[in-house]
């Protein structure tokens, strides 16, 4: 096996330049799912692709009809393994504007952290692997592996272009050995992980309308149906309050049972829930009956309103029976569960629950498949190596609440492993004001992709060995 060590020291000289680069890239205020953003967003693939030059790939656009995909290369070890990195370059919101307490696209030091948008989700975690490879190429003059690295600009926002071009390329100019994916987070502080399965999503807007124009509450309240009051009773209709089990007929249809190994996997994992409530300010946890809070949020399906909105929403008081209402709802989803399927039984629940004297809208905003990945082989022991021998610990294999709806299609149309290697902490506040990425964990996520590069090199030569 390669020594990594001259690429680890060239690492450590160039860390400051990696960390302003960075904080460079955090800058560009790239949200995905607002179209007022889309000239920052194309600014942003501008800039990964010219960090991607610079790093030794050749480059190309990719243009499915949405935010370009940027995709780089360095194919230069013919009949040795190829890894494909993924990530992507564009941001969720910031909103709650005021609950921030900097710029969130100014990058600010907090001890050893990073605050701004999009540091741990996912650029910070993504750039690892580019500065890794640069590293190699840069020290070496070469890699003991061929490389592809493809980022997307709407993993925030659906994810459409990436999956057109997946789909259609058919495993053709992305034909790889193994995905590596840093999108998702470590156990805890020291405890790497890596990630073998993520829930599906199924991402809804309902729209409730009422009377053709907003009324005033004292002549018609009473007689005319509220339809933020219908939209509070179809909501309250969603989940039973006691057993927390999801009430849309055929919910749980396809839903795979847990193996009894994954049930005590999971029970063995270190979790302390009083600590786990007071870091995120809650008295009490919720769930489905039955199941454990680290079952709740990994394995088993949700339903939850992410927002709801309609009438008067001014300071003050302002007396109207608004004419309509709205709520966004997303479903967690896992194996075997089929996005178009629950968003179909979700919409036929929906309207057969609301009540008289409104009419309903119901949208299909995106989803994606859960994914099941294989949690054995070479790749899987050459990832869970370089972990072990950044973090001093054995990795654990989890199974994580979030979607990459990517990864289940990379997973399908490849047939090859893919590999969640998450870089990030649990109390990283990804999608939340502040969210933050340790620098510490940057550093060390550059030098365990580098391991991971020689790792994986060393399989080809016990191959060629045999």
């Amino acid at each position: 096996m390669s020594d990594t060590q001259d690429v680890l020291s060239r690492i450590d000289q160039q860390l400051d330049q990696y960390t302003e680069e960075l904080f460079e890239y955090l800058r560009i205020p790239s949200i995905s799912t607002d179209p007022a953003y889309d000239a920052e967003v194309e600014r942003c693939s501008r800039f990964i692709e010219e960090r991607m030059q610079e790093a030794g790939l050749i480059t190309r656009r990719i243009d499915e009809g949405g935010h370009p995909l940027v995709y780089g290369e360095w194919m230069g070890a013919p009949g040795r393994p190829t890894i494909l990195f993924y990530g992507h370059y564009d941001v969720q919101p910031v909103d709650p504007i005021e609950l921030w307490r900097h710029d969130p696209f100014e990058p600010t030091r907090e001890g050893e952290n990073v605050v701004a948008r999009g540091a741990t989700d996912d650029k910070g975690q993504s750039y690892t692997h580019l500065k890794a490879i640069g590293a190699m190429l840069a020290e070496r003059g070469a890699l003991p592996v061929n490389v592809k690295m493809l980022l997307e600009g709407e993993e925030e926002s659906g994810g459409e272009a990436i999956e057109k071009y997946v789909t259609r390329d058919a495993g053709r100019e992305l034909a790889a050995d193994c995905v590596v994916v840093s999108d998702s987070s470590m156990f805890a502080p020291g405890q790497p992980s890596i990630v073998y399965g993520l829930r599906g999503m199924a991402y809804m807007e309902i729209k409730v309308q009422g009377p053709n124009r907003d009324l005033h509450s004292g002549s018609f309240g009473g007689a005319v149906v509220n339809p933020l009051n219908a939209m509070a009773e179809i909501i309250a209709k969603l989940k039973d309050p006691v057993s927390g089990r999801i009430l849309i007929p055929g919910f749980y249809d396809e839903v795979r049972d847990l193996e009894s190994w994954e049930r005590q996997e999971i029970a063995q994992l270190p979790f302390d829930e009083a600590a786990y409530r007071a870091e995120i300010g809650v008295p009490a946890l919720a769930g489905e009956e039955g199941y454990s809070p680290l079952e709740h949020v990994s394995v088993r399906p949700t339903c939850d309103v992410n927002g709801i909105f309609g009438g008067y929403q001014g300071q003050g008081a302002k007396t109207v029976l608004p004419s309509w209402g709205g709520a966004k709802i997303s479903m967690r989803l896992v194996p075997d569960q089929d996005p178009k399927v629950i968003a179909q039984r979700f919409e036929e629940h929906v309207r057969s629950v609301a009540p008289a004297g409104v009419t309903v809208e119901v949208t299909d905003l995106h989803g994606g498949p859960p994914s099941l990945l294989v949690t054995d082989g070479p790749f899987m022991e050459a990832a869970m190596a370089a972990m072990e021998e950044t973090w001093g610990a054995r990795p654990l294999r989890v199974r994580e609440g979030g979607s990459i709806p990517i990864v289940g299609t990379f997973s399908q149309v490849l047939d090859v492993p893919v590999l969640l290697m998450g870089y990030g902490l649990p109390d990283d506040r990804l999608h939340s004001p502040n969210e933050k990425f340790s620098l510490e964990q940057f550093a060390d996520g550059i030098r365990c992709t580098a391991r991971l590069l020689d790792r994986v090199g060393a399989i080809a030569d016990e191959s060629s060995d045999g």
